[in-house]
């Protein structure tokens, strides 16, 4: 069996703000790096996977498997275009963490089966940091999912701090955030204040 779910994942596209996230005792960073070649990515999922150790954080990398097991990260999470769930547990064996995206509980329960670890849900509120997503599905959706799965949900776009209590109601197990800590003026102040209200 794979490694157990953090509670909080921070979306990072650079080394700084991944160490200003683990400061600020976050679990998880979820590698997001877009627009850079292979080597480039590579370099700072490396960077990122160094930053970690200390603290013995999990880092996660999006959509590319190849780069998750070069630069020695715990996990890959995987988008609605990218490996399916079922070929990114292939690749990476038993033990690292796997994650499939859904918006409905039929597409969740296929990851499950497939092997996820947990299934990323949203957006479940507006967001300004990614474009062409679908309308939010809001609290009501991510219990549709939670309800249908024996796996963690972890509920993303949108989130800020207050809206975690409701999240949690609803049945996640945690969040991912970009905004809430990437734009914040104090990222590692930020993510600890995330990590109280999800309880630790």
């Amino acid at each position: 069996m794979s490694q157990p779910v953090p509670r909080l994942h921070v979306i990072a596209d650079r080394a700084d703000l991944a160490a200003a996230a683990y400061r600020g005792g976050a679990p998880a960073v979820q590698v997001r790096i877009k627009g850079d070649g292979d080597a480039t990515v590579l370099a700072e999922c490396r960077r990122i996977v160094a930053e970690a150790q200390p603290s013995r954080g999990v880092v996660i990398v999006n959509d590319r498997a190849d780069i998750a097991l070069a630069a020695g990260a715990d996990g890959v999470h995987g988008g609605a275009d990218d490996l399916p769930v079922a070929e990114l547990r292939r690749l990476l064996g038993p033990d690292r963490l796997v994650g499939g995206t859904a918006r409905d509980p039929d597409t969740a329960r296929r990851h499950q089966d497939d092997g996820a670890s947990y299934v990323g849900v949203g957006p479940v509120y507006a967001t300004t940091t990614k474009t062409g997503l679908p309308d939010p599905l809001g609290p009501a959706g991510v219990e549709r999912v939670a309800t249908a799965l024996d796996i963690p949900v972890i509920a993303i776009a949108g989130i800020n701090v207050h809206r975690i209590p409701e999240l949690l109601e609803a049945g996640a197990h945690g969040v991912a955030v970009i905004g809430a800590v990437a734009h914040a003026a104090d990222p590692t102040a930020a993510t600890a204040e995330m990590l109280e209200a999800l309880g630790g």
